[in-house]
């Protein structure tokens, strides 16, 4: 009995020691301390689990971006592929693109493009009455044709025309009041001050474009003009006229000794020359051109430019200025009508004073700020 009951007594006490003990620990905070970092260990494995997933959030994140973003990248390749192909394709059988609004806003106005586009703004319908925009047209034509079967032909640029009726919304939009006008529309960025030809100052012949071209562009084209054969038939009646001439007078050529005829033939050269024909040549210059307020205009506001109307006014009053200084001249020499050379006096004289003052004003019209003036203002 002592034996079992010792034995009972020692399980009960070490059972007893054991409730003690871990009532102490958790007195104490032992246990609480070991729960703790428990917890803070699993709180820090979620913590990383947490990380982990945010990581890899973040690059499915970037991941999605950039796929999106070479999506986009493709798209607009393709798209301006597209655009190049139809152009091209368009550009083989009409060098020049004829745009309507919509067409502006799709080949021109959108972006990227990496292509310039040369756009001749003009109204060719017959109620416009505008005969320098067909003039206009055909040297754009020129230009265009020339660049089309050159042999550095390429889709880097375009040329194209559009025409008030058919895109009064873009002269609007572009502030354009008047015809013709061309502009560059460069591959990159908006067009600038320079990207508009001046018309009035250099004029609009083919070769005049194609310069300015090659200045926007860096494209050089060389203007292939069709042959004109009217120059070489008009020298060739000439030459028949004065061969027929001569001929029928071949047994009296007095009149090669005259020194009216030569003298007249040397005027006609000297007013030639003077009055701006070479200019016009090398220029090429409009006829005439149409004011904003739809007047005809005969003489160009700049001392940098003339109309060919222009110089033919000139030659005129140069002719007018001459023959009153032939007359005073006549005047002088005449020895025997006291009233016949005064006539001749009053009306050279006021040839010479007349015209040579409508000559100084034309002249102050053009070089602004010019300060002298003769009659007429």
């Amino acid at each position: 009995m002592c034996n079992k009951n010792n034995s009972r007594y020692r399980l009960i006490t070490k059972t007893h020691h054991e409730i003690t003990s871990n009532r102490f620990r958790k007195f104490h905070g032992k246990d609480r301390v070991t729960s703790t970092a428990d917890s803070l260990t699993i709180y820090i494995v979620n913590v990383n689990k947490n990380n982990m997933n945010s990581v890899k959030g973040i690059l499915l994140l970037l991941f999605s971006f950039v796929v999106a973003f070479t999506l986009v990248e493709c798209k607009k390749e393709l798209i301006l592929s597209e655009r190049v192909q139809q152009l091209s394709d368009a550009g083989l059988k009409k060098p020049v693109l004829r745009f309507n609004s919509e067409k502006f806003r799709q080949y021109v106005k959108s972006t990227p493009r990496n292509y310039s586009v040369i756009v001749m703004f003009t109204a060719l319908a017959p109620s416009r009455q505008c005969g320098i925009c067909r003039q206009a047209h055909e040297e754009f034509q020129l230009v265009a044709n020339s660049w089309r079967y050159s042999q550095g032909y390429s889709s880097k640029l375009f040329f194209a025309l559009v025409d008030f009726d058919e895109g009064p919304d873009v002269f609007q939009q572009l502030r354009l009041n008047s015809a013709p006008v061309f502009m560059h529309f460069p591959a990159k960025g908006k067009p600038k001050k320079v990207d508009t030809l001046d018309i009035q100052r250099v004029g609009f012949a083919a070769e005049n474009i194609a310069r300015w071209v090659a200045e926007r562009t860096d494209i050089q084209i060389r203007v292939f003009r069709p042959p004109n054969y009217s120059g070489l038939l008009a020298l060739v009646v000439l030459l028949a006229l004065v061969v027929g001439l001569l001929y029928l007078r071949k047994n009296n050529l007095d009149f090669l000794y005259n020194k009216t005829t030569w003298a007249l033939g040397a005027l006609a050269f000297t007013f030639a020359m003077t009055s701006g024909q070479m200019w016009n040549h090398i220029r090429g210059p409009p006829f005439l051109q149409k004011t904003q307020a739809g007047n005809i205009a005969y003489i160009h506001g700049s001392s940098q430019g003339q109309f060919i109307v222009e110089t033919y006014i000139v030659a005129v009053l140069n002719a007018a200025v001459v023959l009153g200084m032939i007359l005073m001249t006549e005047a002088a020499n005449k020895r025997d009508d006291v009233r016949k050379r005064r006539i001749y006096a009053i009306i050279g004289l006021g040839l010479v004073a007349f015209f040579f003052s409508l000559s100084l004003s034309i002249f102050r019209s053009k070089a602004h700020g010019y300060p002298y003036s003769f009659l007429l203002k």
